[in-house]
C-alpha cells in the first residue's frame, strides 16, 4: 500500500463484487480517494447471501491481478487445487483428463462468498476507500462530474468532484447503461438453452465424498453436472439443464428418474431426499453472455470492467478471471501515460474490446466442449496430440487450455493460435490419408490389377502381335 500517485484524484466503483472490490484496491494501492458502491448490503454481515453461488476457479490471469495487490497468497489459502477434469461416465466408472501438461498447471476452486469478503476486507484497509453499502446507481453528469445514488432508505446522494466513475456492476450494469445514454455503444446479449440449479454435496464422515483436487464433470450431450470442492469439504454441484427439461420434471419421481438415468452415481454423493428438496424450492437461473464495444466514454469520465463489459458462460472459468485482468490492463495503461485517464481509457478499450469478443466466443465453445466432447475419443485423442506437440514444441505450440488458463496470452491471439493449430492438423490428416490411401492402392494395385492386367495382355493383346504361320 506504499505505492502512492495522483492523491488528487477521485473515482467511484460501482459494484462492490469481485471485480468492483478489486479495482477499488487497485485504486486505493496507488493513492487515489475511492467511493465503492455496492447494491447489497454488506455480506460480512450476512447468514445467507442471495445470488449466484458457482464456485470460481482461479488461473493465472486472476492471480496476477491479485498479486499486484499483494493479496494473492492470501486468496490461494482459501483454496483447493484442481489438477485435472474428473468425468464421470454413464456407468458410474470415472476418469481424469489432466489440466495442463506438468502437476504445477492447475486452476483454484475457491468459493464465491470467501472471495469477495476477503476482497472487501482488503479494500477496508486503504484509508483512502470508502466503501457505500446499499446504494443503487441512478445516474452520472460527466460535465458536472456528479453521480447520483439512491440509499437504503430511498434517499438521493449526490457525489460531486468526481474524476471517473468505473462501472463494476455486472451482466445487467446500470454505468453501461448510463455509458449507452452518452457513446455509440454497439452492443449484444445471448442466453444459451441451458439454465442451471445449484446442489450440494456434503462431506462423507467427515471427509470429501469424492476425489478432492479434481474438476468433477458428468457431461451428457445436452446438459451435464459439475462439482467444485470446498474448503469445508463439500462439494458446490451445478446443473446445467434445457429450460425445457426443467420444466419437463414437474414430479419427485421424474426428477429421481431423471438423475438414476443420467448421473446415477450423483444420486449416492448428493442424496434423494437433498435433490428433492433442492430442486423443488429453487428456480433455474439463466446463462447470459454479452458483448459491447467500447468500453469506455469519449469524454474518459466512464470505464466498465468484467461482466459490464463482457459476460460469458461459466464454462472456461474465465469470467472472475477476465474481470481481474480487466484491472491490470487498465492499470499498465495507467501506468504508462501517467494516469492520463483519457489516454489510458482509450488504451484499455482499444484492447480490451477485441479480447473480451473472443473469450466470450472461446467460452460458449468450451460450454459445448465439456457437454459433448470431453467423453468423445476424438477429444482425447487431440488431448494427447496437443500435450505431444507441446513437449515436442513448447515453443511453437501450447494447447489452447493451457495459453487460456496458464499464460496472459491476449484472448484473441489464443484464439487465432488455436485456429491454426486446427489449420496445422488438418493438413497433417489429409497428408496422412493420402500417403495411406496410396499405400492401400499400391496393395490393391499389386495384388489385384497386376494379375488382371497380366491376363488382359496374355489373352486380349499379345495375340495381336503374334505372326501368322507360313503354309
Amino acid at each position: 500500500m506504499d505505492d502512492k500517485h495522483h492523491t488528487s484524484k477521485t473515482v467511484a466503483v460501482v459494484g462492490g463484487g469481485l471485480c468492483g472490490a478489486l479495482c477499488a484496491c487497485f485504486f486505493g494501492k496507488h493513492g487515489i480517494k475511492v467511493h465503492l458502491f455496492e447494491l447489497r448490503s454488506d455480506i460480512r454481515q450476512q447468514e445467507v447471501v442471495v445470488g449466484r453461488s458457482i464456485n470460481m476457479a482461479l488461473s493465472k490471469r486472476g492471480r496476477d491481478a491479485l498479486n499486484y495487490v499483494d493479496c494473492e497468497d492470501l486468496i490461494v489459502k482459501n483454496g483447493i487445487p484442481m489438477y485435472a477434469r474428473m468425468i464421470h461416465d454413464l456407468d458410474t466408472r470415472t476418469h481424469p483428463i489432466p489440466y495442463g501438461t506438468s502437476k504445477d498447471q492447475h486452476i483454484l476452486s475457491i468459493d464465491r462468498r470467501i472471495l469477495n469478503e476477503l476482497l472487501l476486507t482488503e479494500a477496508d484497509k486503504y484509508p483512502n476507500i470508502t466503501i457505500h453499502f446499499e446504494h443503487k446507481f441512478f445516474s452520472w453528469d460527466p460535465d458536472q462530474k456528479k453521480a447520483v445514488f439512491y440509499d437504503g432508505n430511498g434517499e438521493r446522494r449526490e457525489f460531486s468532484n468526481l474524476d471517473a466513475i468505473i462501472g463494476c456492476d455486472g451482466s445487467y450494469s446500470a454505468v453501461r447503461n448510463a455509458l449507452m445514454k452518452f457513446e455509440k455503444i454497439n452492443f449484444s446479449q445471448d442466453y444459451v438453452p441451458s439454465h442451471y440449479m445449484e446442489f450440494r454435496i456434503a462431506p462423507m464422515n467427515g471427509e470429501f465424498a469424492m476425489e478432492t483436487n479434481h474438476l468433477h464433470i458428468w457431461p451428457r450431450r445436452e446438459f451435464m453436472l459439475i462439482a467444485l470442492p470446498n474448503l469445508d469439504k463439500s462439494f458446490t454441484t451445478t446443473l446445467f439443464l434445457p429450460i425445457n427439461i426443467f420444466n419437463a420434471i414437474q414430479t419427485e419421481d421424474q426428477l429421481i428418474d431423471f438423475f438414476q438415468t443420467y448421473f446415477p452415481d450423483a444420486i449416492y454423493f448428493i442424496g434423494k431426499k437433498n435433490i428433492i428438496t433442492n430442486y423443488f424450492s429453487s428456480k433455474p437461473l439463466p446463462l447470459i453472455s454479452i458483448k459491447c464495444a467500447p468500453h469506455h466514454s469519449s469524454s474518459a469520465s466512464m470505464v466498465i470492467l468484467g461482466d459490464a463489459a463482457h459476460a460469458m458462460q461459466p464454462f472456461y472459468a474465465q469470467g472472475m478471471n477476465s474481470s481481474f485482468e480487466d484491472c491490470l490492463i487498465l492499470f499498465e495503461q495507467l501506468n504508462a501515460y501517467n494516469f492520463d485517464f483519457k489516454q489510458a481509457f482509450l488504451g484499455y478499450s482499444e484492447q480490451r474490446v477485441a479480447n473480451s469478443h473472443a473469450i466470450v466466443d472461446l467460452s460458449y465453445y468450451n460450454y459445448l466442449e465439456m457437454r459433448d466432447h470431453v467423453s468423445q475419443t476424438s477429444y482425447l485423442v487431440r488431448k494427447k496430440v496437443d500435450n505431444l506437440f507441446y513437449r515436442l514444441f513448447s515453443s511453437y505450440w501450447i494447447p489452447l487450455y493451457s495459453m487460456i488458463a496458464f499464460t496472459r496470452i491476449p484472448y484473441l491471439k489464443c484464439l487465432q493460435l488455436k485456429q491454426r493449430q486446427d489449420k496445422i492438423l488438418k493438413t497433417f490428416r489429409v497428408i496422412s490419408y493420402t500417403i495411406f490411401g496410396l499405400y492401400l492402392f499400391k496393395e490393391f494395385a499389386i495384388r489385384v490389377i497386376k494379375p488382371l492386367a497380366i491376363k488382359f495382355i496374355v489373352r486380349k493383346i499379345l495375340p495381336n502381335f503374334v505372326a501368322e504361320k507360313v503354309v
